[in-house]
């Protein structure tokens, strides 16, 4: 097992690395926006800026390279990102989020993945999967969808469903179906163009298709299977949907941080028409707006201070118990609808002006209501925290 004593203790500081790390890349990032929103996809000499600067990396084992960052420090980092483009930001806490498999599968084989390629990315979608148990491996057929960063990946992945030469399911001791995920190089898909979208255009969330491909065991991984772990790392006693919940929730209060912040320029500047003072002296702007920034302030500090809490008990205890997990559900799904409403005040605050493409509102406002039409952003996460909480059994499928 890898020793993380020193890893943890250095958490801080890697934070504020990481956090300066995007700042450097931040006016590169802002020059790409127009060609990302076009393109649909991340230039490539953002993706060198972005491999150089490690930050596909943090949520890797150090031992490769990586950060182990906690959630909050990780949430921080995608939210600085966000500040400068959404799509960016999002494709890049999903890599991160894949990359957390390198503590569970076949360690020499994580290292050929991400020691022995810097720029390593793994990215991979939901769909129809299916995996036959063969000499040394697996016969893949897979078809899938929504896989953020699939242009941008070196290797591509599906979660199979393990069946017998019949096409029926193994089932496992508990009488639930198999699953495996199945990791391979993106060259080996077909891929498919699907991405046409009113936001998040720049996340090049497209399918592709396996037919018949071997995937050796060794590129194999039961996600967040503690008897495959051989990490004992805190950050890896969490669950990937843990982390991309806290990199989704930063996403959507960087995008938002952006916005009041844009809106405060205008504000300053914008007398609306038959008005004879600026936005920034209008008694009722002036309310909605102090308004919207404590409810983004506010939601932020609970999420950080949830998420830190939460990894301080679980260095302390060496466990992530579900309290932890339904308080985590419940922090980031707060603070990206927070996020929404702040963004939505000063959208509709700046009148005309925010419909036009030559300012950013309209495309911040496009991306952060996308967010929420993800699972992550889903209002029937706090039905799921609130029923926990009136002692109702735990409803673990979305935590």
């Amino acid at each position: 097992m890898v020793s993380i004593a020193a890893a943890e203790k250095a958490v801080i500081s890697d934070r504020e690395h990481y956090v300066a790390q995007v700042r450097q890349v931040g006016p590169l990032i802002a020059d790409c926006a127009d060609a990302i929103e076009r393109d649909r996809r991340l230039p490539p000499a953002l993706l060198d800026a972005m491999h150089d600067a490690g930050l596909f990396r943090l949520l890797l084992p150090r031992e490769f390279g990586g950060g182990e960052l906690s959630p909050s420090d990780f949430s921080r980092v995608i939210e600085e990102i966000a500040k400068y483009d959404a799509s960016v930001a999002w494709v890049n806490y999903q890599g991160n989020g894949c990359a957390m498999v390198a503590a569970f599968m076949a360690r020499d084989a994580a290292k050929a993945m991400w020691d022995d390629d810097r720029r390593a990315v793994l990215a991979w979608g939901p769909g129809k999967s299916t995996a036959l148990r063969v000499d040394g491996g697996y016969r893949v057929n897979a078809k899938c969808m929504f896989a953020s960063g699939s242009r941008h990946a070196s290797w591509l992945g599906t979660h199979a469903t393990i069946v017998d030469e019949d096409g029926e399911p193994v089932l496992d001791e508990n009488g639930a179906k198999t699953v495996r995920t199945m990791l391979f190089p993106a060259g080996e898909v077909e891929m498919e163009d699907i991405w046409n979208v009113i936001g998040l255009r720049g996340t090049a969330s497209d399918g592709y298709a396996v037919r018949d491909l071997f995937v050796p065991q060794r590129n194999t991984v039961s996600r967040d299977d503690a008897r495959e772990r051989w990490h004992d790392g805190t950050l890896y006693l969490f669950r990937q949907t843990n982390l991309y919940a806290s990199g989704f929730s930063g996403l959507a209060m960087g995008v938002a941080a952006t916005m009041l912040n844009d809106f405060t320029d205008l504000a300053k500047k914008k007398t609306p028409e038959r008005q004879h003072t600026t936005l920034s002296q209008n008694a009722v702007v002036q309310t909605e707006y102090a308004r919207a920034r404590i409810r983004l302030d506010a939601a932020r500090c609970f999420q950080r201070a949830e998420l830190d809490d939460i990894w301080n008990d679980a260095v302390a205890t060496g466990v992530v118990t579900i309290e932890h997990r339904m308080r985590l559900r419940l922090a980031t799904t707060h603070a990206i609808h927070e996020a929404k409403a702040a963004a939505d005040t000063v959208y509709e605050a700046a009148g005309a002006t925010a419909i036009f493409a030559s300012n950013a509102f309209e495309r911040r406002f496009r991306d952060l209501h996308t967010v929420t039409q993800q699972m992550q952003g889903r209002k029937a996460h706090y039905t799921t925290v609130g029923a926990f909480l009136l002692g109702n059994p735990a409803d673990l499928a979305s935590l």
